[in-house]
């Protein structure tokens, strides 16, 4: 991950369940390295508040927090040089949740993949629409903008499947920052392509879910247990097997070099055994492995001590949040009755608010949109989808800069309701385009 200097970058890990193997090599080995950069802020937590949403074990809840921040420690996190804190230690993002949510359009939220991944799973067993949905669910966006824009960071590192989660933190951040003042910082995703998902035992996606999984700190003769159990075709000793689609093989090249993963390769070529294979593979992981796995041992006998560690994370992160927070409830206007309002800031967020604002994001279909509302939240112009953010945001500068000149060329990537002729529009697009020039 290439991140710029003086960056802040945030990444959290919901504790719900026992840290596994895929675990370790999508997210937990590649924060572990990304911590250790130079002129990069590193926030990291225990998202134990998400973790209610669909864990409703206590005990589950509890036990999988501290398995997870000993798995991160173990795996050579050091606390000393980042921020490292438990979720639920700091009050200031439930109440910058809810400023968020004063902000966030409903619409907004009915487009999460989530919910609407609830509404279809509904729909195809003939349910009600938010059968099983709790507000929790739906309002999961909001808490994890509220993560992100506490501690404005600038850069989340996120799989493809999460883009959504950042483009709707930095929708908030927008509404925010129109109505209040430039306060948050919009995020950026970061994604890291070479990041493996590794396959389980069965050959699917690693997940709990499919009960498939690869433990990552258990003892060693569990894991190679395990190892020895994953799926593999009859081919017997002596003939050549293919590495393409072998979750064996997929595994083994997360953890090795080029040189080894070629040395494997080869061997698969000359016919290898698949009990050797898997020898080969256990030695491969043990070797990376193995050594952590005496510090996890002693953390999770050893609680209180990680419990120290988070205590001391959450003072170091609320010395950022809490001052944070009382400018952001200043703005808002939860202030002393004898505070004197800045009138100066007051009439600058009215303006904000009386002006159009232009809105991207990403649908389920993988294409990025924009729409232009007005200060009611109307929409008036709303676009097609595009390739790239790129190319809708240079569709949205050309209307920023050039106004209703821009729509005759604009057109084909516009939808014909609403009519991209209506006055509303015209006055909204001259609105802000005085707006830029002022």
């Amino acid at each position: 991950m290439n991140v710029p200097a003086s960056r802040r970058v945030l990444t959290g890990i919901t504790t719900s369940g026992t840290p596994h193997l895929g675990n370790y090599v999508g997210s937990i080995r590649a924060s572990v390295r990304a911590s250790r950069q130079p002129g990069v802020q590193s926030f990291y937590f225990l998202a134990d508040y998400h973790a209610l949403i669909k864990c409703q074990e206590p005990a589950r809840v509890q036990r999988s927090t501290l398995e997870i921040a000993a798995s991160w420690l173990a795996a050579g996190l050091d606390p000393e040089h980042i921020t490292f804190y438990r979720q639920s230690d700091i009050p200031e993002i439930p109440e910058l949740t809810w400023l968020l949510t004063c902000v966030t359009g409903k619409g907004l939220l009915n487009r999460a993949h989530a919910y609407k991944a609830m509404l279809d799973k509904n729909q195809a067993a003939g349910a009600e629409p938010d059968d099983g949905v709790t507000a929790g669910l739906y309002m999961y966006p909001v808490l994890m903008g509220a993560d992100i824009l506490m501690f404005n960071a600038h850069q989340v590192p996120v799989g493809r499947d999460q883009i959504q989660h950042i483009e709707m933190a930095r929708d908030m951040a927008a509404s925010f920052n129109h109505l209040y003042g430039e306060h948050l910082v919009p995020p950026a995703a970061l994604i890291d392509d070479n990041v493996a998902l590794l396959p389980g035992l069965d050959g699917r996606k690693m997940s709990k879910s499919y009960d498939n999984t690869i433990a990552l700190f258990g003892p060693r003769e569990q894991l190679r247990k395990q190892i020895m159990s994953i799926v593999t075709d009859s081919r017997a000793p002596g003939e050549p097997k293919d590495t393409e689609g072998s979750a064996l093989y997929a595994i083994y090249r997360a953890f090795a070099d080029d040189a080894e993963a070629a040395a494997f390769a080869q061997a698969f070529k000359g016919g290898i055994g698949w009990a050797d294979a898997k020898q080969q593979l256990f030695e491969r992981i043990e070797r990376e492995i193995g050594p952590m796995r005496a510090r996890y041992e002693h953390l999770m006998a050893h609680p209180e001590e990680v419990e120290a560690i988070l205590q001391a994370g959450a003072r170091k992160a609320r010395a950022l949040a809490t001052p944070f927070m009382q400018t952001l409830r200043q703005a808002v206007g939860l202030r002393a009755l004898t505070a004197q309002p800045d009138r100066a800031q007051g009439d600058q967020a009215t303006a904000r608010a009386a002006l159009p604002s232009f809105k991207q994001y990403r649908e389920a279909d993988g294409r990025f949109y924009f729409k232009l509302t007005d200060a009611h939240g109307a929409v008036l112009l709303q676009s097609q989808g595009f390739e790239s953010p790129r190319e809708a945001g240079q569709a949205v500068k050309r209307l920023q800069s050039e106004g209703v000149a821009a729509l005759p060329a604009l057109a084909p990537r516009l939808q014909t309701s609403p009519d991209p002729a209506a006055p509303a529009l015209q006055q909204a697009l001259q609105q802000l385009l005085d707006a830029s020039q002022a």
